[in-house]
């Protein structure tokens, strides 16, 4: 049986989640997540100073774009200066964000050398700070929450920082808290923690936990719900071009088997369908570019997917994917699993649990 999710008001029920991704997880991508069974998914980070500078008819509000289907949406916030994170909040609830996320785990390192991101981990003061003025910014029926890492590094004055923003978030009314199983200076390198995680639930008892790192498969997703206890699991990279991963956690969810890798009509078809709603908010032209390290990812489920990438990476023009699909979409056939960049870090321990 797993858990029954819920963040605040918002009962999501599976316990699957899409997560915040950097030039990424835009309304289209969020809408395809839904769709295949993602239960909740965030925007792509913001940064504070940058939403609360946005005028109405600014390009950029297209990053703000939600579609009617995706609700309840989380955006998720980063930013230096606790003052800049309640009219940035302000701002993403008049967008129709259901949930606001402040971001305490970035590890990108022009992001800690501004002070942001997984920086506030080593100065809960601070943290604590950004989330107060975030709550009491917003209405109290907009939940926030944070994501963080296990610590800027493993030493034991970055473990007692963890645990002190962790617990002073959860009494200064944070709804959940996402956390993700690296260090900061680890960055992507090396297992996720998942030993951390479960210690981690332990500690929060009933409060909301959710789990992040190397959930490349659905099997990992599940795994990590059980391994850990944690409420739900965060799915990041191993969503981009394979939306598929919510589907198949269902189906095991289900006690079904694992289903096929996708056909490649069913790739076309959602490929297709990923290009129509960029389109439609970028425009044609506009969207080439951000489509491009999508179509990608996708090429990786195709029987050659070598030869398919590296068409996909030539398109330039607005429409030519579309030459990409007739070359190599139009014949049906068996795809093939999207390869693991990761490996489940205690599967064998979970599968002895």
């Amino acid at each position: 049986m797993l858990p029954t999710l819920k963040i605040g008001p918002h009962t999501l029920g599976f316990p699957l989640v899409q997560a915040a991704l950097s030039g990424y997880s835009d309304s289209p991508m969020r809408t395809l997540a839904r769709r295949f069974g993602a239960s909740y998914t965030l925007c792509e980070v913001m940064l504070d100073k940058f939403v609360a500078a946005m005028k109405e008819r600014n390009t950029h509000r297209r990053l703000l774009a939600i579609r009617d289907e995706e609700h309840p949406v989380g955006g998720q916030l980063m930013g230096a200066e606790p003052a800049e994170f309640g009219p940035a909040a302000i701002r993403m609830v008049a967008a129709g964000f259901d949930v606001i996320d402040i971001n305490f785990g970035c590890p990108v390192r022009k992001v800690l050398g501004r002070c942001r991101g997984g920086f506030h981990l080593s100065q809960p003061e601070v943290a604590a700070e950004i989330i107060a003025r975030t709550r009491d910014a917003v209405p109290p029926h907009i939940p926030v929450t944070v994501k963080m890492r296990r610590g800027i590094d493993d030493t034991p004055e970055s473990r007692d920082n963890f645990f002190t923003i962790f617990d002073r978030a959860y009494e200064l009314g944070v709804a959940a808290i996402t956390v993700h199983g690296r260090t900061v200076t680890q960055r992507y390198d090396g297992p996720s923690r998942w030993e951390f995680l479960r210690e981690v639930k332990r500690h929060a008892g009933a409060r909301t936990v959710l789990g992040s790192g190397d959930l490349f498969t659905a099997q990992a997703c599940l795994d990590m719900l059980a391994f850990t206890g944690v409420d739900g699991v965060t799915v990041a990279r191993g969503a981009i071009g394979n939306p598929w991963i919510f589907a198949e956690a269902r189906a095991l969810a289900n006690g079904e088997p694992l289903p096929l890798p996708p056909t490649i009509h069913e790739q076309r078809d959602v490929i297709t369908e990923h290009y129509r709603l960029a389109e439609e908010l970028y425009g044609p032209e506009r969207c080439v570019p951000d489509m491009r390290k999508f179509a990608i990812k996708y090429a990786q489920l195709h029987p050659q997917h070598a030869e398919v990438r590296a068409d996909f990476v030539t398109v330039k023009r607005a429409g030519a994917w579309r030459e990409v699909l007739a070359k190599w979409y139009a014949t049906d056939g068996p795809g093939v699993p999207m390869p693991v960049e990761e490996h489940n870090p205690l599967a064998s321990e979970v599968v002895a649990c």
